[in-house]
């Protein structure tokens, strides 16, 4: 292969540019990971997705491990430094097989058992470990850190009733030799130097920005669609309402069905402020989507309770809330 995979996420209309890209962390809230699960399911059918969460998975794992190295052995580095560690945690050691002399060849396990647990909340128990987003990921992370071709493939999912989520991590040309069928498939969706190419072009527009979940600049006019759910961010009176009235008439809004609207760094008064808010409840209701808020300050609450038109849900922060649209969303697709 000598070009990125088909963008199979771009059939949700997921910007790659936007949080789940540049957001691991947003990736391991189980709440959220359980929706991805289901919608990129119900979208591309269970073995598309499955790839395309190993795909999103080693992008991240690949992009934290370079970002780590150059980090600590950068050119403006006075002297090395510990790098970062992975954003999800795993455990390793040394494999006892037969793989090539001095090739990578190592058992690990996933402690938290974040994706499975996911999983088990969106489709029950599975015949087959689920744990595709963090084999993704921790393979390219180690593929990052080891500079080796390196895949993780799942042995056992607590999704299935084991006692812990393991797995086996080798390197590429090892598993072609094994003749592993998964392996050999999957390595057919991972063309390792394409994705070195890929994430090292876009390394330091990923890696100078401060976590977007963890601390949301008040000054952001960014709007993130993701599918059915999409993220306004509220600045106040005229300016707000423009942003949703034009988004209203865009067609990628059409499939919207849960808005955020993010009220980080916001002190809405009781009067204006009040109304414009109020306004921006009605016009999104007026697509038909609910309405959640994210981040609500205590200068915002006085105001916020006084509302008419009141949202759906409220939630304290901007994750919680974009993994609650999910979820809705989901319910909606999928009503009991």
């Amino acid at each position: 292969m000598n070009q990125i995979p088909p963008d199979a996420i771009g059939v949700l209309g997921f910007d790659p540019e936007a949080v789940l890209l540049k957001e691991p962390g947003i990736l391991l809230d189980p709440h959220f990971l359980s929706a991805l699960h289901a919608e990129l399911r119900s979208e591309l059918g269970k073995s598309d997705a499955n790839i395309t969460l190993l795909q999103m998975g080693f992008l991240h794992g690949l992009q934290d491990a370079m970002r780590a190295v150059s980090t600590a052995f950068g050119p403006d580095q006075p002297e090395p430094r510990s790098p970062a560690g992975p954003s999800l945690a795993f455990r390793l050691r040394a494999a006892a097989d037969t793989a090539e002399p001095g090739a990578t060849s190592l058992k690990g396990l996933w402690p938290e058992r974040i994706e499975a647990t996911a999983h088990l909340a969106a489709f029950g128990k599975p015949e087959h470990p689920a744990c595709f987003l963090s084999a993704g990921y921790t393979s390219g992370w180690l593929t990052g850190t080891l500079e080796a071709d390196v895949l993780v493939l799942e042995s056992s999912c607590s999704a299935c009733g084991a006692d812990s989520c393991s797995f086996s991590a080798r390197e590429a040309s090892v598993w072609r030799e094994l003749g592993d069928p998964a392996a050999l498939k999957i390595l057919e969706a991972l063309p390792f130097a394409v994705f070195r190419i890929f994430v090292r072009a876009n390394l330091d527009s990923l890696g100078d920005r401060e976590p977007a979940l963890d601390r949301v600049d008040a000054g952001s006019s960014i709007v993130h669609i993701w599918g059915p759910v999409m993220v306004i961010p509220f600045q106040g009176g005229d300016a707000a309402l423009n942003a949703v009235e034009l988004i209203g008439r865009d067609p990628t809004a059409r499939d919207v069905s849960v808005v955020v609207v993010d009220l980080s760094g916001a002190a809405i008064d009781e009067a204006f402020g009040a109304m414009a808010l109020e306004q921006v409840v009605e016009l999104i209701e007026a697509w038909g989507a609910e309405v959640v808020f994210a981040a609500v300050s205590p200068l915002s609450e006085a105001a916020v309770a006084g509302l008419e038109q009141q949202p759906l849900l409220i939630h304290k922060d901007l994750a919680g809330a974009i993994a609650a649209a999910f979820q809705l969303a989901n319910a909606q697709r999928n009503p009991a």
